[in-house]
């Protein structure tokens, strides 16, 4: 565990610190965590128990239900590392996993849409 006397430099870099954060955890054995997987905050109101920012920037992120992709993006995380980060938050009990959004997909649609974009580009 870090101490009082555990801090970190601009110096440090920032795949350094990913790496101390992650404790050399590249990947994490939670299967269900996809792009599209979402997950929320469970404990909105309280304080984290992980006070890394990448932690409580992810905490904040999910007071509404985000998709992993979505987090990595927007904590400026490689996505590896956002699977990381995530699965700690879920294992601690502090993020709850959600299915991905549904979609109802008409084929006949996507289709005539292909081809609209398609004559569109010919005639670009």
């Amino acid at each position: 565990m870090y101490g009082p006397e555990d801090h970190w430099d601009e110096d440090d870099g920032p795949i350094v610190r990913l790496f101390a954060v992650t404790r050399g955890r590249g990947r994490t054995g939670r299967r269900e965590l996809t792009l599209d997987t979402r997950v929320v905050d469970r404990g909105a109101g309280l304080a984290p128990q992980r006070t890394e920012p990448e932690y409580v920037d992810i905490i904040r992120l999910c007071r509404t239900a985000q998709s992993v992709a979505e987090i990595s993006a927007q904590v400026q995380l490689p996505l590896a590392m956002a699977k990381v980060l995530v699965a700690d938050l879920i294992d601690d009990g502090r993020l709850e996993v959600r299915p991905p959004f549904e979609t109802t997909i008409d084929p006949a649609r996507d289709i005539g849409l292909l081809h609209s974009i398609a004559r569109s580009l010919r005639e670009a």
